[in-house]
């Protein structure tokens, strides 16, 4: 969910204003994305590389997950989303992380739609994670490593619960993945569009479904042995 601090350049605001702008957008698209029957929604909210980000503006984007978790739970509960949160969550501060617990804790028996927020999240580090887990399992005779494949190694992923994501929405322009979800989007369809963050509402969203609704997925194959890409999942 980029642009939040360009949006706020442009404008002449302190950066922290185009995050709590970026706030609002998120619960349009969670919005749209539970009235449209989308099953799986991953927004990438904050990676490792964040921590590196001024002191201020690092402890803004936490009081402001920590207002989001808050003000939320009760939207949640009537829509019957159920919170998930994947990364290094141990980083978090501890009033953020007892707040998301809680949260995931209430959130765990809906069933309408999930909201996977990737949090001190980095797809390397999720990839390393699940090699070590492996190795380990090797180690202790639990898992032998002719059995290894590509099933199984997502099995011990971030996201081993969740179908791969049909599309990766990457707003204000940037052309790259930025360590998101690298092992499951491997057949991702990727949408980008020059539209910062803050103005990326209700319409934008739609149009980046109907575009991949658009397209034929052949995941190798040919268009013959295809049917047609339709918008059901995550």
């Amino acid at each position: 969910m980029d642009g939040n601090g360009r949006w706020a350049k442009k404008r002449g605001l302190p950066r922290v204003m185009g995050h709590r702008e970026g706030v609002k957008r998120v619960r349009e698209v969670v919005t749209a994305a539970r009235e449209l029957g989308i099953e799986v929604l991953t927004l990438y909210a904050f990676s490792q590389e964040n921590w590196a980000r001024p002191k201020s503006e690092v402890s803004a984007l936490m009081e402001l997950l920590q207002t989001y978790l808050v003000n939320q739970l009760n939207d949640m509960l009537t829509n019957r989303i159920s919170l998930r949160a994947m990364g290094d969550l141990e980083r978090l501060p501890d009033v953020v992380r007892k707040t998301l617990d809680e949260t995931i804790e209430r959130t765990s028996g809906n069933s309408e739609m999930i909201l996977n927020l990737a949090l001190s999240y980095s797809g390397r580090y999720e990839i390393a994670q699940a090699a070590r887990r492996i190795a380990q399992d090797c180690l202790d005779g639990v898992l032998s490593p002719d059995k290894i494949n590509e099933k199984l190694f997502s099995s011990y992923l971030f996201t081993a619960e969740y179908p791969d994501p049909d599309l990766v929405i990457r707003t204000s322009g940037e052309q790259r993945l930025s360590n998101f979800l690298l092992f499951q989007a491997a057949y991702s369809e990727l949408y980008i569009t020059p539209v910062l963050w803050p103005d990326f509402n209700r319409d934008e969203f739609v149009k980046a479904l109907v575009d991949l609704q658009r397209r034929e997925r052949r995941f190798g194959m040919i268009s013959e042995q295809l049917k047609p890409c339709t918008v059901n999942g995550s």
